[in-house]
């Protein structure tokens, strides 16, 4: 038995291989994530700025984690986007310049939680759990 069939958090068998795109800036933030995110059973794709982060949207993932600030774009600018091409779309925006406007105005554009950097990393994979548990998305079927 190898390591990840030990992983507390690789319970839920039916949101393997879901797909998460990690879009952030910080190379470290986003390898740690896809390691972790891996080991949970996750499929993992990368993008370091903003227009990465639209292209493997517009390929399909079940669920985006996306940095506030991006090098060429505005995380909240890019959350509105993708939430007018897909309203069900779970989105986790990370941050380490969170204000309570700012927070706000994430979960008003549709955001599902709003994570301050740094975050613990099995949090993240139990926050991603739940944001792909079909209750916790009112808009899908």
């Amino acid at each position: 038995m190898d390591r990840t069939d030990k992983d507390p958090l690789r319970e839920d068998r039916t949101l393997t291989h879901s797909s998460i795109l990690v879009a952030d800036d910080e190379q470290l933030i986003r390898w740690s994530l896809r390691e972790r995110l891996e080991r949970a059973g996750f499929r993992v794709l990368e993008a370091e700025n903003g227009k990465q982060a639209l292209d493997h949207f517009q390929e399909g993932v079940d669920l985006v984690l996306l940095d506030l600030k991006l090098p060429d774009a505005d995380g909240l600018l890019l959350l509105k986007k993708i939430k007018d091409h897909s309203p069900s779309q779970p989105v986790i925006l990370m941050t380490a310049f969170g204000t309570q406007e700012t927070v706000s105005e994430a979960l008003r554009s549709g955001a599902y939680r709003v994570v301050d950097k740094p975050f613990d990393f099995d949090r993240m994979v139990r926050l991603v759990r739940e944001a792909l548990q079909p209750t916790s998305n009112p808009e899908l079927p």
